[in-house]
């Protein structure tokens, strides 16, 4: 997937950039250990059963639920042709997709064991409501990363990226700082991690 998306109602939806496979030796050390925080955390939350929230083309929907099999695994995004493609090509007998939005999720209380939202409220018009929404439908553990501010439109500025918009990525309507992002998550649960994997922002939260 590559250049911008959007769903019918002209909501962001595409990756701008592919880093789960970039090339750039130094954007692949950063991914790198974005990737390795995140499965410390993942590994520390040990999901009985997952809702992920955003799941994009489900690279790591599809990697988790191989690792979960058989625990359930359900993965929602907008709608969107490329999305969904990419889908067809991850399934699992215990992954489940959905097309919804995170606004009002249409489970049960304590429906799964831990939801996560990888890079994704950055991106969702109202993220208290959709992080409420989150801990109802969550048992256990909220796993969630963000961009962090203002370090992120630094660095794109700095390669040249979205210069004429200040650095900010398409689709970015929400901007924080660890501090604020630890205060917005800390309303909801006890933040037992925080950790910085330069430049985001990812937390686990006990429930």
């Amino acid at each position: 997937m590559s250049g911008v998306t959007r769903d019918a109602e002209g909501t962001v939806t595409g990756n701008t950039y592919d880093k789960y496979n970039t090339q750039n030796p130094a954007a692949r050390a950063l991914v790198e250990r974005f990737q390795k925080t995140l499965d410390e955390l993942f590994a520390q939350a040990d999901p009985q059963s997952l809702l992920d929230i955003g799941c994009g083309e489900a690279i790591l929907t599809h990697e988790w639920a191989q690792r979960l099999a058989p625990r359930r695994v359900v993965g929602i995004d907008l709608e969107d042709p490329a999305i969904q493609a990419e889908w067809e090509q991850r399934r699992a007998p215990n992954l489940e997709y959905r097309v919804m939005k995170a606004e009002n999720l249409p489970f049960d209380d304590d429906e799964f064991d831990v939801a996560t939202a990888i890079e994704v409220l950055e991106h969702v018009p109202d993220p208290e409501h959709t992080v409420a929404e989150m801990a109802r439908v969550a048992q256990r553990w909220l796993l969630v990363s963000v961009p962090r501010e203002p370090l992120w439109r630094a660095l794109n500025v700095a390669r040249g990226a979205y210069v004429k918009d200040l650095g900010n990525t398409p689709g970015h309507v929400n901007h924080w700082s660890k501090r604020a992002f630890v205060a917005l998550l800390s309303r909801h649960g006890e933040v037992v991690e925080a950790r910085s994997p330069f430049p985001w922002t990812m937390l686990l939260v006990r429930l």
